[in-house]
């Protein structure tokens, strides 16, 4: 038998996981590794996800993109929604202007770097890749804005994670805001699916309810702690 036929599987592989997507599986998948060994009742299938979701940050090798012929931009997954309410004490005005100046939003989302308003509609973003490893950059533009009620953006092609949102602002009593959050995801593994982005639901969804708490705090009392 040749030699070769006792070498690793990956020798021959190429790499066909970008920068970006494997920094967001590290992350990924060590939160859900973790998650499933923490748990009383261990989760095999988180596990597993998790596992594959850290082979695939360590070797930039996906086999499931190689089976399917794909890469990461020809990738079509399920989105991750999620919603928020929340009611912050200030008019709904100020509540809505507040946000509005997207600048402001790197005061209070911890992984915000910066957001610089380009014109009326379009903002660059830079934000802390996951666990504080490396920097990801995009823009986006508002796509719908109604002053004082309702404010929708969306990525730009060719962000690193595609996403999409909106808040809506709605009296709440006398000198009291709702604010009901929705953001979308694209999963940041791609093609894998629904089980891989209920799975990672729980990990965003605490990240955007922490944002959202510390918008409170700071539009309330003026600070955040972090």
């Amino acid at each position: 038998m040749k030699k070769d036929a006792y070498s690793p599987i990956l020798r021959h592989q190429k790499m066909n996981v970008g920068t970006t997507e494997r920094i967001i599986s590290a992350f990924g998948g060590g939160f859900l590794l973790l998650d499933a060994l923490a748990r009383r009742k261990a989760s095999p299938i988180e596990a597993l996800v998790g596992g594959y979701m850290l082979f695939r940050s360590a070797t930039g090798y996906c086999p499931l993109h190689t089976a399917l012929e794909a890469n990461t931009a020809q990738e079509h997954s399920d989105n991750i929604n999620i919603r928020v309410d929340l009611k912050v004490n200030r008019v709904r005005q100020e509540v809505y202007d507040f946000w509005r100046k997207l600048e402001n939003l790197s005061l209070f989302m911890r992984h915000i770097q910066s957001v610089t308003e380009l014109d009326a509609t379009t903002s660059v973003w830079k934000a802390a890749g996951p666990g504080g490893i490396g920097t990801l950059k995009w823009k986006a533009e508002i796509v719908k804005d109604e002053p004082g009620r309702l404010l929708g953006w969306r990525s730009l092609p060719g962000a690193p994670i595609v996403n999409a949102g909106k808040v809506e602002f709605s009296d709440l009593g006398e000198n009291c805001t709702l604010l009901h959050v929705v953001i979308s995801y694209k999963a940041p593994m791609g093609v894998p699916g629904k089980e891989i982005s209920r799975l990672l639901n729980p990990m965003f969804k605490d990240m955007v309810m922490q944002d959202i708490l510390n918008f409170k705090n700071y539009v309330e009392r003026g600070e955040v702690v972090w």
